[in-house]
C-alpha cells in the first residue's frame, strides 16, 4: 500500500549552499552539510516529515550508522528510536529514479534482522511503503501511514 507523502512540502525547510559548483544540503540531525545527491534529498525531506508531521524529536533519529551483518559493514539510512531508545522505525531511502522492488525490501529486512525495529519503511520520495513487523508470527502488515510518536 503506497503511502501518500508530500515530501516536497518541506523543500523550503532545506538549507542549501553551493561551493565551487557543488551543491550541498544541511543535515539537521548530524548538523553538517552533505553533498546534495538525489538520495540525500529524499532522506533530508523525510527527516522533516519525521520531525514536523510524525513529531519525533531529533535526538531519537539516527542517520547512516554502521551495522555489521555477516562480517560485512553496512549502513542504514534512517533509524527512529522509541521513547525507551529501542529501534522503532528502520527507513531505507532511494533516489526518485530508483524503482522500489523486492530487492529494496530485502535490503531493509536484512538490516532489520540485526535491529528488530517494529516498522520498516522504504521510499524513493515518490513511492513510500511502511510495514509493521510481527516477529512472533514471522509476518508483516502494510500500513497506510508512517507511525507518529505517541
Amino acid at each position: 500500500m503506497n503511502i501518500a507523502l508530500d515530501l516536497l512540502q518541506f523543500k523550503a525547510d532545506l538549507k542549501t549552499k553551493t561551493v565551487e559548483g557543488q551543491s550541498y544540503l544541511f543535515d539537521a540531525i548530524r548538523k553538517k552539510y552533505l553533498v546534495k545527491t538525489p538520495e540525500e534529498l529524499v532522506r533530508q525531506l523525510l527527516v522533516f516529515h519525521l520531525l514536523k508531521v510524525a513529531q519525533y524529536p531529533s535526538a531519537r533519529i539516527a542517520i547512516e550508522k554502521e551495522l555489521i551483518i555477516n562480517q560485512r559493514q553496512k549502513r542504514f539510512d534512517l533509524l527512529v528510536y522509541s521513547k525507551s531508545f529501542q529501534p522503532l522505525i528502520l527507513i531505507e531511502c532511494k533516489a526518485p529514479k530508483v524503482q522500489l522492488s523486492d530487492q529494496t525490501f530485502r535490503q531493509a529486512a536484512t538490516y532489520n534482522f540485526k535491529l528488530k525495529a517494529d516498522f520498516l519503511v522504504i521510499t524513493n520520495g515518490i513511492s513510500t511503503y511502511c510495514c509493521q513487523m510481527n516477529y512472533e508470527e514471522k509476518t508483516y502488515q502494510f500500513l497506510d501511514t508512517i507511525p507518529n510518536d505517541s
